[in-house]
């Protein structure tokens, strides 16, 4: 029992009153977070102590009435308890994000929490960008000995009959503007040609082929093979994208966006974050399954 003197501090951070108190309190702090992202650092200091709050008062509250609590209830209480205290170490991690040009590498990012570009303590490549599209429309030319022969309009993928021949519209590099032909005699294959002017076919393969419009092809999805490295010894490498990041040592490397500069050039953005509460989050949203199975299990057998 706690000693009489100070008896009334343990019954207030134990009452329910404070947890309404608390709870109550922690919303509009959210929002503030939410709608004023300049005030973000500040008030994240005000979320750390409100839910360190929220955490002693639920594990006084428990403690408090432990004898008379069943066991699904207490179970559900200290799967709370676990979650809010998830919640609290995940305040002390962070999101950062930088641009990287395909090829290139860069030690710096940009911290959101702290508002500022901070070093990451490693360098991180974009080895390279993978991208995948939808069926772009397009116009093919095709010239025998200099001399226009006819124009077909198709999609990437799809294929038209020259001749004996079977043309199929493979890929659009929309850097190069040149078209990618797979070429077919029957079901045979004999080689390609590149609108760009590079081929690999019979010498006497006739044909020649021009790219003469196209329409800009929307993503379907895109990739990135990153590479992580200290004091030039690479420590991880693998493939990242949107819902599929690279981790490593606890941080997360997310492939948000693709760009090109004026000059057509790719770059990408990269999302890096840090979130140490996540497994004791999941850990706490476990117990409370766990005691909410039971007691609902209770509920049905009485």
């Amino acid at each position: 029992m706690p000693d009489k003197g100070y008896g009334w501090i343990y019954n207030f951070l134990s009452s329910k009153e404070l947890t309404i108190i608390l709870i109550t309190g922690l919303c509009p702090v959210l929002i503030v977070t939410t709608f004023f992202e300049a005030a973000a650092p500040f008030v994240w200091h005000i979320i750390r102590t409100l839910l360190a709050m929220i955490v002693v008062n639920l594990f006084l509250c428990t403690l408090q009435r432990i004898k008379t609590l069943s066991k699904p209830v207490l179970i559900l209480h200290v799967g709370i308890i676990v979650t809010f205290m998830g919640g609290g170490i995940s305040s002390f991690g962070y999101i950062a994000t930088v641009n990287i040009y395909e090829g290139s590498t860069v030690d710096r990012v940009y911290r959101w929490d702290v508002k500022k570009d901070v070093s990451l303590g490693m360098d991180i490549t974009v080895k390279k960008l993978h991208e995948e599209y939808y069926p772009a429309p397009l116009k093919v030319g095709v010239l025998r000995g200099g001399e226009k022969l006819g124009l077909f309009t198709l999609k990437t993928g799809e294929s038209f009959n020259l001749e004996n021949n079977r043309i199929q519209a493979d890929s659009l590099d929309i850097k190069s503007q040149s078209l990618r032909l797979s070429i077919f005699n029957g079901d045979k294959y004999i080689g390609y040609a590149d609108t760009s002017g590079v081929m690999e076919l019979p010498a006497d393969f006739p044909f020649e082929f021009k790219l003469v419009a196209y329409k800009n092809p929307a993503i379907k999805r895109t990739w990135l093979d990153l590479v992580l490295s200290k004091n030039g010894e690479v420590v991880a490498e693998g493939r990242t994208e949107v819902n599929s990041p690279l981790e490593w040592r606890g941080l997360k490397y997310f492939h948000t966006a693709t760009n090109r500069d004026p000059y057509r050039n790719p770059f990408v953005g990269i999302q890096i974050t840090r979130d140490p509460g996540t497994p004791v989050v999941y850990a706490g949203f476990c117990i409370v399954g766990i005691g909410g199975t039971i007691y609902l299990f209770r509920k049905i057998r009485a």
